[in-house]
């Protein structure tokens, strides 16, 4: 018999480098503590726990020749079956992300920030990633850049939490003041009729004329962070995440009059958000000690980890049905055929 066993399933079947998956297995035999290993790809991974029937397992942080990748368990040498799972690409390096990045609906490139701590003034603040993988310094000068988010007009709009407002970036990258007197805007979102809505981590939810002023629109518990909002694929209400120090943390959902609810709740540390067109939504966090992005049913009655990853602070999706996970620092793509509505 193979020592090594048989892999039999991997929960879930994407990850991100750092990422822990299960590896339901059968037979698979420790008769000391160094003569078994996991493999991706052949690269060997951290071993977190493992028994005959499960092992846990750290995505290695290499570059694979795909996305596609193999894993394998060994045993005195002896190896198993593979089993494959989508290994996410790493895109961009070197930032310092807080919340989604945002996908420009004019050209498909990729915002990204380097938001530092905050009032911390850096060089470079925004960059753009280029369909071609560039990644390019954008001359706009934005001190804690937080939010990002493109109006229906193909405008971008950036929430800056150290001076309490909101820039608009001009096509030629010329940085217009907006709105001001938000508090510590973090979050930011656009309805289908192109209102802007900002996220106070104080407490509260703002709905911006177009000329600018920020009217009170809902108030929820403050955040330790930042509030991260999307508005629904089937419906005309407002998501939010404000992350804490609970592991049961919510999701509450907002209708039009501002009235807020509960839609989901049992994530620890919720973030970015993002829905698909079937509805389902997708939010950075952690549920069941499990890290990375969640997915939620339409209805909020269940949820489950879709993709393994550690540190994971915001999400979007691609024309080409991609999913960009973003952690503190580094941007990942995974080609998993959902399309989103963040394009619209």
């Amino acid at each position: 018999m193979n020592k090594a066993g048989k892999i039999i399933s991997v929960n879930p079947p994407r990850a991100i480098a750092g990422g822990e998956v299960f590896i339901e297995c059968e037979n698979f035999q420790i008769t000391n503590t160094e003569n078994f290993g996991c493999f991706f790809g052949g690269e060997a991974a951290r071993i977190i726990g493992a028994s005959r029937t499960r092992v846990i397992a750290a995505v290695p942080d290499t570059d694979f020749d795909s996305t596609d990748v193999e894993i394998q368990l060994e045993s005195d040498g002896e190896r198993s079956n593979s089993f494959q799972i989508t290994i996410g690409r790493k895109i961009a390096e070197d930032l310092h992300l807080v919340a989604n990045p945002a996908v420009d609906p004019n050209d498909d490139a990729i915002i990204l920030t380097r938001s530092g701590s905050r009032g911390q003034q850096l060089p470079v603040t925004l960059f753009r990633l280029e369909k071609t993988g560039f990644l390019t310094e954008m001359s706009a000068e934005i001190m804690n850049p937080t939010g990002v988010a493109f109006d229906r007009d193909g405008q971008l709009f950036v929430t800056a939490r150290g001076d309490g407002e909101v820039f608009r970036v001009s096509g030629d990258e010329e940085v217009v003041p907006f709105a001001t007197d938000l508090g510590i805007p973090t979050g930011i979102a656009f309805d289908k009729n192109g209102e802007m809505f900002v996220g106070d981590r104080g407490g509260t939810l703002y709905r911006v004329t177009d000329a600018g002023k920020g009217e009170s629109f809902a108030l929820l518990e403050p955040s330790v962070s930042a509030y991260h909002l999307a508005f629904g694929a089937q419906d005309a209400s407002l998501y939010v995440t404000a992350p804490g120090l609970s592991s049961f943390d919510a999701i509450y959902r907002i209708d039009r009059d501002g009235f807020d609810e509960i839609f989901y709740r049992g994530l620890g540390r919720p973030q970015g958000l993002a829905f698909d067109r079937a509805g389902n939504l997708y939010a950075a966090a952690c549920i069941g000690g499990r890290h990375g992005i969640v997915r939620i049913a339409p209805d909020g009655e269940a949820a489950e980890i879709f993709v393994a990853g550690m540190n994971v602070v915001g999400l979007c999706f691609t024309r080409k049905g991609e999913l960009i996970a973003a952690t503190g620092d580094a941007v990942y793509s995974l080609p998993i055929g959902v399309e989103g509505i963040l394009l619209d």
